[in-house]
């Protein structure tokens, strides 16, 4: 096995430039700690800000027509017909527990269809609004494509509800051609599923459809266009219609991979040829880095262990930490071990052309969450989102009811965006917090992360359990309107408490490591300080710097030399 000692690397691929990149999570309610489907998704880039997506369920009279604007730009697209009813949603899930979350990846440039209306995230949001359960969701997706035409790019969307969760790959037919050719298959029960911007399906059964549904012409669509010549058994989606390369390796199923190592503690266990098998991650590592793309990497894994959202949220945190690739161990982390990049991730240097890790957690995100479908309880109760703003390495994720009557001020539509500050948005004071922590990042960002999930363990130890007990018994009583005030004003003040206790851990990271200083603290939190006043630190220390960045400082020719032996 090929070995590297740092994350850059000579690269011949057109995936290096990727930016806006996504990673999803799927756990199917057999393999999760308390029985719920689960979503993760991580919305990353560069132009989005965070904010959670409320929108009441509505009736609507005949001829009602819907406004559709591109999710990525605002740009108008035109309108579609609105439908006479629909659900609650709240940023990626609906009040009847129904989960979409997404990964761009691309296809062909011929697939492209400018004329289309149904955009990917309209596609997402729209679909939550109109389906109830993973397969109406599958089946209103490829409606709305079909008559409305679909402009975006390939996509894995991550469909889940309270009884079965699947993965959808879809991409459209090009212009002149209303449509997408697509695959959806459903993750056995017990197993997990990971993507992260390269299509993940490859071969698949052609008469099951309780578990995998494709379109009709998925196969014959591309003999058409003279992309495929082979049997139909042996037809692959993802080596057609995405193929893969180094790029769609190293930068995107390399996320699929850590997860999957995470979550199956260095080993994946899965099906092959009917039975289960079990072998070492390390076996796709080659694949995964870009070295070896004979191999397939497994579509789904059993988990090592039950999954809760603490281990899922664990995992849209890393940054590949004790692997090859870990982000922090080489010179391109600087001497406090920055796990991240800026942009562009590739760079020319004397004539080679490099660039670098992509990881699952990274600093463009604009939001990013852990949904939960519960089936044991009632819908009005057990639809919930973990909601978090930016970084997911240094942010925290709060509990939203999907059923809630309103969303919190600090995650509210319009309380800041992009180019304009607020200082009572959970966006823009993550992002303070992170680029705080990024100056000096191995002694800060333990900080942040401990903070966070401090907050989100007492929830998922104590809030939610009890909230869920007293919502559960409400509306089991037909107490509803009750309950939902009783879960707005949880939701609510919930989020806002944290948001503040982050702005106090904004002031905090900046009074404790000011101009790279470290400040010492008591049990209690107190500042340690001397005989002769408060205001007089005492046994202040001093971050200094990591061995490789001392290793790779002591090579540089220029660097003055103290004292030699």
């Amino acid at each position: 096995m090929r070995k590297i000692l740092c994350t850059l690397f000579a690269l011949a691929l057109l995936a290096a430039g990727r930016t806006d990149a996504c990673t999803n999570v799927i756990v199917t309610p057999g393999a999760s700690a308390d029985g719920s489907s689960m979503v993760s998704y991580a919305a990353d880039s560069h132009g989005l800000f965070g904010e959670l997506y409320f929108r009441p369920a509505a009736r609507f009279r005949a001829g009602t027509a819907l406004a559709i604007r591109e999710w990525d730009t605002g740009r108008p697209l035109g309108s579609i017909d609105q439908v006479a009813r629909t659900w609650q949603t709240v940023g990626n899930i609906n009040e009847r527990q129904l989960i979409i979350g997404e990964t761009t990846w691309g296809g062909r440039e011929e697939q492209a269809d400018p004329a289309g209306i149904m955009d990917y995230g309209s596609l997402i949001y729209i679909t939550l609004q109109r389906a109830s359960t993973a397969r109406e969701a599958i089946q209103t997706i490829v409606d709305l494509a079909g008559r409305y035409g679909y402009p975006s790019e390939g996509e894995t969307f991550s469909i889940a509800d309270p009884k079965e969760a699947w993965v959808m790959d879809l991409v459209g037919k090009g212009a002149g051609q209303k449509g997408i050719v697509w695959v959806a298959r459903r993750i056995p029960d017990g197993y997990i599923c990971a993507h992260a911007n390269q299509a993940r399906i490859t071969r698949f059964p052609l008469d099951d459809p309780e578990n995998c549904l494709y379109a009709p012409d998925v196969i014959s669509f591309a003999r058409e266009q003279g992309w495929y010549e082979g049997e139909d058994k042996d037809f692959s989606f993802r080596d057609v219609y995405n193929p893969l390369d180094f790029g769609g390796a190293r930068a995107c199923d390399a996320r699929a991979w850590s997860a999957f190592n995470i979550l199956g503690k260095g080993t994946f266990t899965y099906e092959e040829d009917g039975r289960e098998v079990s072998r070492p991650a390390a076996d796709w590592l080659d694949y995964a880095m870009g070295y070896d793309l004979q191999g397939e990497m497994p579509l789904w894994i059993k988990p090592a262990a039950k999954v809760g959202v603490a281990d899922v949220a664990y995992v849209m945190r890393d940054h590949y930490e004790g692997t090859p690739m870990d982000m922090t161990q080489d010179i391109g982390a600087g001497g406090n071990g920055l796990p991240y990049r800026w942009r562009p991730m590739s760079f020319e240097w004397e004539g080679k052309r490099y660039t670098n890790e992509r990881a699952i957690a990274t600093q463009q995100t604009g939001f990013w969450f852990v949904a939960q479908a519960r089936a044991w309880l009632p819908d009005e109760v057990g639809a919930l989102i973990w909601f978090g703003c930016d970084d997911a390495a240094t942010s925290y994720l709060t509990p939203v009811y999907a059923s809630t009557k309103a969303v919190p001020e600090c995650l509210r539509e319009g309380n800041g965006d992009m180019l304009h500050y607020s200082p009572t948005s959970q966006f823009w004071m993550c992002n303070r917090v992170a680029n705080a922590c990024y100056k000096m990042y191995d002694r800060m960002a333990p900080v942040a992360r401990a903070a966070a999930e401090g907050f989100e363990r007492d929830q998922l130890e104590r809030g939610i359990p009890e909230m869920d007990a007293k919502l559960s018994k409400l509306v089991e009583r037909g107490r509803i309107r009750k309950a939902r005030k009783l879960m707005t004003k949880y939701t609510v003040e919930t989020a806002q408490a944290q948001f503040a206790a982050w702005t106090k851990l904004e002031e905090l990271l900046l009074v404790k490591f000011i101009d790279g200083n470290i400040k010492a603290q008591a049990a209690d939190g107190s500042f340690l300080h001397t005989e002769y006043g408060p205001g007089f630190p005492d046994k202040l220390e001093y971050g200094g710097y990591n061995d490789i960045w001392k290793a790779a400082v002591a090579r540089d020719p220029h660097s003055p030399v103290l004292e030699s032996k």
